[in-house]
This record gives structure tokens, sequence and C-alpha cells, in this order.
């Protein structure tokens, strides 16, 4: 299934797969424009979550819309463009053509980008507001990180089934992402052969 000749360049090719994308089937280009976006909405969703249990293990009342709005708008920025960036553009410039390394992209995107990053976003903004509004005691100098890892630990194991869910999402998305681009380059490399 490797494309063309071995005259074409990267740039031809990746033109010849854009040219040929509006060919193919109506809800595999959905599918390709919209699921990135699909992933960044859980990965918000995820965000608001992390945030809300930092929120409640650390006591903090204060500042909820002000805490909520970072934690849904940059994890779904963040991992809408990483899709993009890794799995959804490498394919459509024909620089990614293994189904395998699709998958496993898309399923690191999904668990990291998706749900590891939020939590990681959510537990310096809630120590933050703990410590500006005093809703929790803070810990001596020199012990923040045991401290940050104590508070951490049971909000990374209600998390547990987030990180899952998004890297099970990311995997599928990955999947048929693939099977997409599988599509377009028959579409593009057999009228090529004609």
């Amino acid at each position: 299934e490797q494309k063309g000749g071995p005259g074409l360049s990267r740039a031809a090719i990746a033109e010849m797969l854009l040219k040929n994308f509006e060919k193919l089937p109506d809800s595999d280009q959905k599918l390709f424009s919209y699921g990135p976006l699909y992933l960044g909405g859980n990965a918000a969703f995820a965000g608001l979550i992390a945030n809300s249990l930092y929120r409640r293990a650390l006591n903090v009342q204060a500042a909820r819309i002000a805490s909520n709005l970072p934690m849904a708008v940059l994890p779904f920025l963040t991992a809408t463009a990483l899709y993009n960036a890794v799995v959804s553009q490498p394919l459509l410039s024909g620089d990614l053509n293994c189904p395998t390394c699709s998958l496993i992209r898309g399923a690191l995107v999904g668990a990291v980008g998706g749900g590891v990053y939020p939590m990681l976003l959510a537990l310096p903004l809630n120590f933050g507001l703990a410590s500006r509004y005093s809703t929790a005691p803070m810990p001596e100098k020199g012990t923040i990180l045991r401290y940050c890892v104590d508070v951490s630990r049971p909000v990374f194991k209600k998390m547990r089934a987030v990180f899952l869910l998004q890297g099970f999402f990311g995997t599928y998305l990955g999947s048929r992402h693939f099977e997409s681009y599988a599509k377009l380059a028959q579409i593009t490399f057999s009228k090529e052969e004609e």
C-alpha cells in the first residue's frame, strides 16, 4: 500500500491526498474533521472532573468559575491540537502509514493529553487557591512534593477510569482515522496508476 512511484515527493503525495479527501464517504470526512474535537471535549470533561476532585481534596470553595474555565478550555485545546499534530496531519500528509502507529499515537494522546494532563493542570491551580484562601493546611518548606503526591493519590485512583476511557477513545479514533486514510490512499493511488 506504499504510495505512488519513487519519483513522488512528500509534498506531491500530501497534495494528492488532500485533493481526494472530498471523495471519501461523508461519514469518514466528518469523523476525520470532528473526531479530534470529540477527544478534546472529553479532555475538557476530564479537566472539570479533576478540578472538582482537587477542590474537594483541598476544601476550596472560592473561585469556582475562575478555576473551571481554564480546566475545560486548556485540556480541550491541548488534546485537539496534539491529536491533529501526531495523528490527523501525518495521515493526511502521507507520513503515517502504519496502522499500529496510528492506534498507539491515538491511545497516548487520549490517555496523556486527555487524562493525565488535565489532572496535572488541576493540581497547581487548586494548590494555589488553597494557599490563597487558606482552606487546607499547607506543607512545610521542602515537603511540597510529598504533600502533592499525598493529595494526588486519591484523585489519581478516582481518575483511573477517565484515563482508560480516554485511552480507549483515542485508540478507537486512531483506528477509524487510519481506516479513512486507507480508503483515501486507495482512491488516490488507484487513480494514479490508471
